[in-house]
């Protein structure tokens, strides 16, 4: 038993021994309803890593007396499928039995490799349990998903992590004793992921014992765990999920959310130059016309990253953040530039006036282009009132609203007092 990892050793054998996920197995709650409903359904297990999937999988197959069948899609292929329905078709045929094909990683198979599936799972020789780390909105066939329930698992909590530590010590590591501040650390170096857990405190266990000591204080912790980097996808829905609270904690003037995020992600692993273009994006986005300084700011952190390089390029990243958080929000600039893409996109190609063509020729002077073009600063407060620079029949469209926060007020302001002149120019034109 000593070479089988604690982590399996310690697999629970009954759904009563699985640690966390109480929302959906709790009382009444979906997958302990599902478990005793005495007829399994296909379905996708959608959680981080190390909170019981697999097990999930291996206990349902237990509990409805089926054969079991487990994939990796990461290194399974089209003959590891054919292999397995083959199988669940040999089951079948001599015991009745049904059978549970369990593919782990269901995200890295390509299209055709989870349309292989399709047939079988209507015809009903196997239940379908795919287990992923990704959205399988994205990931999993839309065909194989309409035909699988979801259920999302979450990452285990300090109170999960701290009754597995329990767990293990009792069972199988002779009542290895922690002090708090140890046991702390211990939890914290797993992030919400029971199986890193268990691998971390294997490795405290043999420490320990090499030591001849029953009692794990964080000086020995210290010498036996190396550096543990939080969990983090740089390609999955944990990097797009903090990427996302970034962005919003920026746009929603929070300095300290945004610091917490940006640190969060530098911590995790994520590259600088990602961010640094994604602090520029947000300038734009969500500052716009109402501090044009944040775009520069931005502009200039990402320069002074490229510059210095990390670990004192991050401070100039953190400055911008702040900042973008701190400055006034403006979206006007983001949406006026949305409604003329969606305009253009639908809209005729029109031509552009005589009056606003170059003339770089004596034909194009001939033919008129430029003629009636009025030069701005040739006229009162260099502006032409009452001109027209959109295409003939073309009406104002106004898609530009600025806000009144920050310089976009004076910028309103400035607009409104020049479509002013612009009626006026018309009146008088009319007259």
């Amino acid at each position: 038993m000593a070479s089988i990892p604690l982590a399996e050793r310690l697999r629970p054998k009954s759904l009563d021994e699985v640690i966390g996920q109480q929302h959906l197995l709790g009382a009444g709650k979906p997958l302990r309803v599902a478990f005793e409903s005495g007829e399994p359904h296909s379905m996708i297990l959608w959680g981080p890593p190390g909170v019981g999937k697999t097990t999930l999988a291996r206990l349902m197959a237990d509990s409805f007396n089926a054969e079991f069948i487990a994939l990796s899609a990461v290194l399974s292929g089209v003959k590891d499928i054919r292999e397995a329905v083959e199988h669940a078709q040999i089951v079948r045929a001599n015991s009745g039995r049904r059978t549970i094909l369990f593919v782990d990683e269901v995200h890295r198979f390509n299209k055709s490799q989870q349309d292989a599936f399709l047939p079988h799972v209507e015809s009903g020789l196997f239940t379908f349990i795919g287990a992923t780390t990704e959205n399988p909105s994205f990931e999993v066939n839309s065909a194989l998903l309409s035909r699988a329930a979801v259920y999302v698992l979450k990452s285990l909590s300090d109170e999960d992590l701290d009754e597995l530590v329990d767990r293990a010590c009792i069972q199988e590591l002779d009542d290895l004793d922690f002090t708090p501040e140890a046991k702390s650390t211990l939890i914290a170096s797993a992030d919400g992921d029971g199986r890193k857990l268990l691998n971390n405190l294997e490795i405290v266990a043999r420490a320990a014992a090499a030591n001849e000591s029953q009692e794990v204080d964080e000086a020995l912790l210290g010498t036996a765990l190396a550096e543990n980097l939080r969990r983090f996808d740089k390609g999955g829905d944990a990097f797009y999920d903090q990427i996302s609270a970034l962005h919003k904690s920026v746009r929603g003037s929070n300095p300290d959310g945004a610091l917490y995020w940006l640190v969060r992600m530098l911590d995790g692993g994520a590259d600088p130059r990602y961010l640094s273009r994604r602090i520029i994006r947000m300038a734009a986005e969500d500052i716009g016309l109402a501090d044009p300084r944040a775009l520069r700011i931005s502009l200039d952190a990402a320069e002074v990253y490229e510059r210095l390089g990390s670990p004192e390029g991050e401070l100039a990243l953190a400055e911008a953040v702040v900042f973008l958080a701190c400055a006034a929000k403006s979206n006007a600039v983001y949406n006026a530039y949305n409604a003329a893409r969606a305009f253009v996109a639908k809209d005729k190609s029109r031509p552009v006036p005589e009056h606003l063509r170059n003339a770089p020729t004596k034909l194009m002077k001939e033919l008129g282009y430029g003629k009636l073009y009025r030069y701005a600063h040739d006229e009162p407060d260099a502006y032409a009132a009452g001109e027209t620079y959109l295409p003939e029949g073309m009406k104002e469209p106004g898609w530009y609203q600025p806000t009144p926060r920050g310089l976009e007020g004076k910028i309103g302001e400035k607009l409104a007092w020049l479509r002013s002149l612009d009626r006026e120019a018309r009146k008088n034109e009319k007259k």
